[in-house]
């Protein structure tokens, strides 16, 4: 419900930041695609500045903030430190699906506010950052969990629609998911 509250008048804006970043997403992987594993490397060096950007934007607008279409590059100021944490979760999740797949989602799971904590503090330490969001999510996974699931459905009916649909969904997901994150860190 706060999430709704939230983004009520924003949402055009948020639509704008989402587009800009899918689009130089696309153009980057589509041009470098034709080098071999370009669509990795791509994906790799925009990916988590741009997940960095979209964290900023979305606790902005958590706490009551107005974002703006720089916020789409603010990611870009801090690269190294999102390139660290990106790559690392993803690779430590990759390293515990070897295991099995439950366990990759578990531990998807516990680094979930890895970003959200890089952004949100001056400790931007990787280590840190992922010690701190698995201590966070310890005894809260299945809730988040359990938020992800209900958007299930909002991405299907969004999907119908070529996709576009989900780019009106994802703003309202992201939204809960900080503020899950917020309801979190004033417990700790």
């Amino acid at each position: 419900a706060a999430a709704k509250n939230q983004i009520r008048g924003k949402i055009g804006i948020i639509f704008l930041i989402g587009l800009i970043i899918a689009l130089i997403s696309g153009v980057a992987s589509a041009i470098l695609s034709f080098i071999p594993f370009g669509g990795l490397v791509a994906s790799i060096i925009i990916t988590p500045a741009f997940t960095l950007s979209m964290v900023r934007v979305f606790l902005n607008v958590v706490n009551g903030c107005h974002p703006s279409v720089e916020d789409a590059f603010s990611g870009f100021d801090d690269f190294w430190a999102a390139f660290k944490v990106t790559f690392l979760v993803g690779l430590f999740t990759f390293l515990w699906s070897l295991l099995f797949i439950i366990p990759g989602v578990i531990k998807s799971y516990s680094y979930a506010l890895a970003s959200h904590i890089q952004q949100d503090e001056e400790q931007k330490d990787w280590k840190y950052c992922l010690e701190k969001s698995e201590a966070m999510m310890r005894g809260h996974k299945w809730q988040l969990f359990c938020l992800d699931l209900s958007f299930i459905g909002w991405y299907i009916v969004g999907s119908l629609c070529f996709g576009i649909g989900t780019l009106f969904v994802m703003p309202y997901h992201y939204t809960a998911r900080c503020n899950f994150y917020e309801a979190l860190r004033a417990q700790y």
